[in-house]
């Protein structure tokens, strides 16, 4: 179903008819990588004006959602799904600024970053941080902890007594995944994450800035409109848009064929390519998700502003096809939980007990 097989890949390397029969395999990586930078300069322009068109239409969403919680809640509720939407737009936007590719000016970028950060609930330093780690150690599986979605070999999780196999199924279900560990990573854990913070003590001083920050919103709007319906307005938008934010990062990397090697045969720029999916989603999902979904680019160059990835992979034809999923065979990787390192791609629990079964 998925098209990120090696074979896969080496096709769409002969079909790189730009520099065929010049590059090795292996170089066409770091080509690829090369080609992405040249498109990491942020456009002020177009960073101010995608900033006004996420940030203006949350805000009225918002405030109309509060005059109508109380008399036509409904229909407050049916305009939580675009508010949820222009949120995940609104993250993005933290998200690059986190790589410091929003604007010019890395300042700017963390300013904007921590503003944004108190709307998304997201302590932009700490993120910012475990970020980049996850960026840097995308596919290594010696490296696997942090800014990821925890993934067991399959011998790892034979190894595994029952009842922590049990503890890891329960935590690989959709229910979890996507219901329970969104509004618990979003609301709960980004309020004090001591994954980082007991490496980094001084993560801790934006981490509370960011608390104070929602704190003082909640303050001020519960006190002009009661509390409880900011309640009734705000939960289902953290919902729907935490959800949709972890759905998102969960199928740019975890897809059937992706990629995971020790440390020993690691490679940054094959990982780049090859850990990360293009999730090719139709209009309008592409514009409120900021082009994320093209990831392996992302992953080549996390300079790139969102709002250049399309026209990059317009000039790497060959990278439109590899990894590709689209809107419909992505819900298939909901089944995929461990990796098969003798098959080199993700399996099903389904999966592995057949081979048990077998052997």
């Amino acid at each position: 179903m998925f098209r990120s097989s090696e074979s896969e890949r080496a096709a769409t390397l002969s079909s790189d008819k730009t520099h065929a029969n010049i590059l090795p395999p292996r170089e066409y990586d770091k080509h690829w990588a090369k080609v992405a930078r040249t498109y990491a300069k942020p456009d002020t322009k177009r960073s101010v004006l995608q900033l006004l068109n996420t940030i203006v239409p949350l805000i009225a969403l918002w405030a109309t959602m509060i005059v109508l919680v109380d008399d036509i809640y409904w229909l407050a509720l049916l305009l939580s799904i675009p508010a949820a939407a222009f949120t995940v737009r609104l993250f993005i936007i933290q998200h690059d600024c986190g790589h410091h590719a929003f604007f010019r000016s890395p300042r700017l970028n963390d300013l904007v970053g921590r503003l944004i950060g108190v709307i998304t609930l997201t302590p932009h330093e700490y993120w910012r941080r475990s970020h980049n780690t996850h960026h840097a150690t995308c596919g290594n599986l010696e490296k696997r902890g942090i800014g990821d979605i925890s993934v067991l070999t399959v011998a790892e999780y034979q190894a595994l007594s029952g009842w922590q196999r049990f503890l890891y199924r329960v935590y690989r279900t959709p229910a979890v995944m996507f219901g329970i560990g969104p509004m618990y990573l979003f609301v709960v854990k980004y309020r004090l994450p001591l994954d980082l913070v007991r490496q980094r003590p001084g993560l801790l001083v934006g981490i509370m800035g960011t608390n104070l920050g929602i704190a003082a919103i909640i303050l001020a709007l519960g006190f002009n409109f009661g509390f409880l319906d900011i309640l009734l307005v705000q939960l289902p938008i953290i919902l729907l848009s935490s959800t949709a934010g972890v759905w998102l990062f969960y199928v740019q990397h975890q897809f059937e064929e992706t990629y995971w090697r020790h440390k020993k045969n690691w490679n940054i720029h094959e990982a780049s390519v090859m850990a990360s999916s293009y999730y090719d989603l139709p209009q309008p999902l592409r514009w409120f998700s900021g082009n994320i979904g093209i990831h392996h680019i992302h992953h080549l160059s996390c300079r790139i502003p969102n709002y250049h990835l399309g026209e990059c992979l317009a000039e790497i034809p060959a990278l439109k096809s590899l990894n590709r999923i689209s809107l419909r065979e992505s819900f298939a990787c909901l089944r995929l939980a461990l990796w098969d390192e003798n098959t080199q791609r993700l399996v099903s629990f389904k999966c592995v007990r057949k081979l048990s079964t077998s052997s």
